[in-house]
C-alpha cells in the first residue's frame, strides 16, 4: 500500500477510539458472541428479491468491519459480522434471526433491512433482549422506547420526511392537491400520517392517496390513477423498485408534479439512473449526508477517507450510490456506541451506550447535523435538507430542518 493511501485511510477523529479503547474482561463470558477476541455481530439482509439494491449497504458494511479489525478491532477484539439474506422476505427473516442468535450466538443484530423484515422480528428479539441496533427502517414506530425498548432504527422516519415534503409543497402549490403514492405497510403509512400532520382537517379535501403492495410487478396503474387527480405535487412513500418505477412512469405519460420520494429512494445509482437521468430530473428528496460525489466536498477530509475506503476495501462499489455512503455511516455510528461501551459488551451497556449519544457528530453528515439518543428518544437522526436532482447530482436548497416539528 502507498504511504499516501495508507495515511488516508488511518486519518479521521474516530480512528483512535476504534483502535485503543481499553480492554476488559467485564462480561465477556457472560454475553453471547463476545469472547477475549471476538465480538459477533448479526444481520439480515435484502441480497435478493424485491428490494436487492438495498443489499450493497450489508457489503459496505462487511468491508467497514474489515477495515477496523484491520486497524486492530475494537477493545482487543476482531469484529465476526454475520449476515443472512433474507430476500426481503419476514418468514426467512424470521429462520435467519434465529439461526443468527440461537446457531451463531451474536451479541446483538445491526443494520437489519426493511419495515416488513424487523416487524416480524422485532418481538421476538425483545423477548430474548437483544439490542437490536441502527436498523435500516424509515418508520416512525421504530423509536417507541416503550413498545420495544431494545429496538432502534437510524433513518428519519418517512411521517418526518412528509411533513417537511408537505410544507414544500403547501409553498409551492397552496391550492393544489397533494397526490400520495404509499407501499400498504407501516413503512408506506407512515408518510400518510406525515401529511395528515400537516393537513389536519384538511386532509381528506386536499388529497389523493394510491396504495400499492411489496408484491405488485409495478406501480404504473397507481401512477395513471393519481394523475387523473390533477394533483400538483406527487410523496412517493415507496422504496427503491417503486420509486424508480414512479419516477419513470411519470416521464411517460408527460405528467409533472412537484415530485419527492423517500431518502431511502434517493441513490443515484439504485434509483434515478435506472428511472433514467431524463425522467428523474427536478425529484426532490431529503438530504442528511455528504454526496461523495458532490465537487461540493472535493477537499473535505471526511470524504477524502470515505473514497479512500471504499477504493481499498469496496473497490466494486458505484461511489453514486448513497446507499453505500449511509453503510459507512451507521457503521461508524455503531464504532462509537461500541468504543463508549469501555471493553463492556454486554447486552444491556450495549443498549446503554446506544442511548447516550449526545450529540455526536460524524464525519459524513452534513454540517449541522448530529446523532441524537436517549433513553426517551430512539430517533438518531431529525435534521434534514432538501435536496433537488439536475441530471448529474444533487443540489441541497434551503436551511436544515427539524423533521421532528409538527
Amino acid at each position: 500500500m502507498s504511504t499516501p493511501t495508507r495515511r488516508a485511510l488511518l486519518a479521521g477523529a474516530m480512528t483512535a477510539a476504534f483502535a485503543t479503547a481499553a480492554f476488559s474482561g467485564a462480561h465477556a463470558a457472560d454475553t453471547p458472541g463476545v469472547t477475549a477476541t471476538e465480538i459477533r455481530i448479526g444481520a439480515t439482509a435484502s441480497l435478493s428479491g424485491p428490494v436487492s439494491a438495498l443489499g450493497t449497504q450489508t457489503r459496505t458494511q462487511e468491508a467497514f468491519f474489515r477495515m477496523i479489525n484491520d486497524r486492530g478491532g475494537i477493545a482487543g477484539r476482531k469484529i465476526n459480522f454475520i449476515f443472512y439474506d433474507d430476500g426481503f422476505s419476514p418468514p426467512r427473516t424470521v429462520e435467519q434471526t434465529r439461526r443468527l442468535l440461537e446457531s451463531d450466538q451474536v451479541a446483538f443484530l445491526f443494520s437489519n433491512i426493511g419495515t416488513a423484515p424487523n416487524s416480524a422480528i422485532v418481538k421476538y428479539v425483545n423477548a430474548r433482549k437483544v439490542p437490536h441496533l441502527f436498523i435500516t427502517v424509515n418508520g416512525d414506530k421504530w423509536g417507541d422506547h416503550k413498545a420495544h425498548p431494545w429496538t432502534m432504527g437510524f433513518p428519519p422516519s418517512g411521517r418526518a420526511e412528509a411533513r417537511i415534503f408537505t410544507r414544500d409543497a403547501l409553498k409551492r402549490h397552496p391550492d393544489g392537491k397533494i397526490a400520495v403514492l404509499y407501499q400498504n405497510d407501516d413503512y408506506g403509512k407512515d408518510y400518510l400520517a406525515g401529511v395528515r400532520d400537516v393537513l389536519g382537517d384538511d386532509f381528506d379535501k386536499k388529497t389523493v392517496i394510491a396504495p400499492y403492495e411489496v408484491a405488485d410487478a409495478t406501480v404504473d396503474s397507481q401512477i395513471i390513477n393519481l394523475r387523473q387527480s390533477g394533483a400538483a405535487s406527487l410523496i412517493s412513500g415507496a422504496t427503491a423498485k417503486f420509486a424508480a418505477q414512479a419516477i419513470r412512469k411519470l416521464h411517460d405519460i408527460n405528467w409533472k408534479p412537484t415530485h419527492y420520494i423517500s431518502n431511502g429512494s434517493a441513490s443515484i445509482a439504485g434509483v434515478l439512473l435506472p428511472a433514467g437521468v431524463e425522467a428523474s430530473k427536478d425529484v426532490i428528496a431529503t438530504a442528511y449526508l455528504k454526496d461523495p460525489t458532490d465537487p461540493e466536498w472535493a477537499d473535505d477530509a471526511a470524504v477524502k477517507d470515505y473514497l479512500a475506503f471504499m477504493k481499498q476495501y469496496y473497490p466494486a462499489a458505484n461511489l453514486q450510490d448513497a446507499f453505500n455512503t449511509y453503510a459507512y455511516t451507521v457503521s461508524q455510528v455503531l464504532m462509537k456506541v461500541l468504543a463508549q461501551c469501555n471493553g463492556d459488551f454486554s447486552r444491556e451497556n450495549i443498549m446503554k451506550q446506544a442511548t447516550s449519544l449526545d450529540g455526536v457528530a460524524i464525519p459524513m453528515l452534513l454540517p449541522g447535523i448530529t446523532v441524537r439518543t436517549s433513553p426517551g428518544d430512539y430517533h438518531p437522526i431529525e435534521q434534514l435538507q432538501l435536496q433537488s436532482f439536475d441530471g448529474k447530482g444533487w443540489k441541497r436548497f434551503g436551511a436544515i430542518i427539524d423533521g421532528s416539528e409538527k
